[in-house]
């Protein structure tokens, strides 16, 4: 029989590209959750509409629909500029929706949950910071403070239910991921897409204007590669409970990327750096060595790989 697996984020970027990925293979019935449907060619019939923050709707999902495995990519997110103005916006729903999904995959006998977390509790480093890195009395970079305990709290809350010994649990603690289905929005997105859409939509010779002065460097992991390490993650993973960086291992600064993106997309363009605007000027790589020895996972695509198949589906689903 095959394993019956939640989608939770659906129509958002980490969690479109895994519908797409795993509706692909043959061992899995993949169902969809989100607040709005607009996965247009995905099966009316395996996808929901609700509100994950809502306890009631959360657990009429759970009771009636008896799943296997919950993929959890839903999550309140936006760019560095609601970091600094508004950190509240990534707190209170984020955990909310997280502690009902968890509470009610053990409710309901879930075998196996994936929580996307992120790196934003590491502090800046020169070295890529492994899993022991981080320790619990230590601050967290002070931007990142409500953002960043709330994803540690969404990981211990996976450590509790674990050891209630009914379903296994994997958290992914995700460098910057980047591709397909990303936000190309300049007020919302992170930088990388919002640096895709301003160079996909300067002229020749025009001018772009990049915020801070470039330093600010960030572990780059292309979409493709992220999905890999969930499928590895759901298969091989046998015990309880797991913690995994998955990113490159290195770091690129934002000059470095956005130089890197205008020379692939092919455009001449020159680059104006605006230090009034919000910047956090940090450097953090992930070592993945932990997921590669026991997953048999690392990341395939290269930063120069990874621009030119963004670019290209950029080309493809949003210009013109």
């Amino acid at each position: 029989m095959n394993k019956k697996v939640l989608i939770c984020g659906a129509t958002g970027f980490i969690g479109q590209n895994l519908v797409n990925y795993f509706e692909q293979l043959q061992e899995y019935e993949v169902h969809a959750a989100a607040l709005h449907r607009t996965l247009e060619h995905f099966p009316a019939e395996r996808f929901y509409t609700v509100d994950l923050t809502d306890k009631q709707q959360v657990n009429r999902l759970f009771e009636e629909n008896r799943f296997d495995v919950v993929l959890q990519a839903a999550a309140s997110t936006s760019g560095s500029k609601d970091i600094i103005q508004r950190p509240y916006i990534h707190v209170t729903d984020n955990a909310v929706m997280n502690a009902l999904i968890l509470q009610a995959c053990y409710d309901y006998g879930v075998d196996k949950f994936l929580f996307t977390s992120c790196g934003v509790m590491y502090n800046p480093a020169r070295s890529p910071v492994t899993e022991a890195d981080y320790h619990i009395e230590e601050d967290i970079f002070p931007k990142y403070f409500g953002v960043g305990w709330t994803k540690v709290y969404v990981e211990k809350l996976c450590k509790f239910y674990a050891g209630l010994g009914r379903t296994k649990h994997t958290v992914m603690r995700l460098s910057n991921a980047y591709g397909p289905h990303d936000k190309y929005d300049l007020e919302k997105s992170h930088f990388f897409g919002a640096t895709v859409a301003k160079v996909m939509n300067c002229s020749d010779r025009d001018e772009m204007v990049v915020w801070g002065d470039g330093s600010t460097e960030r572990d780059l992991l292309h979409v493709d590669d992220v999905v890999r390490f969930i499928h590895a993650a759901v298969e091989n993973q046998n015990s309880s409970y797991e913690l995994y960086n998955v990113g490159c291992g290195t770091s690129y600064s934002v000059k470095q990327v956005v130089q890197e993106i205008i020379k692939i997309s092919g455009k001449d363009i020159k680059i104006k750096f605006d230090m009034t605007k919000p910047s956090i000027n940090t450097k953090l790589a992930l070592l993945s060595s932990k997921a590669e020895n026991d997953l048999s996972w690392k990341p395939l695509n290269t930063l120069q790989q990874g621009i030119e198949k963004t670019l290209s589906w950029y080309r493809e689903n949003v210009v013109g």
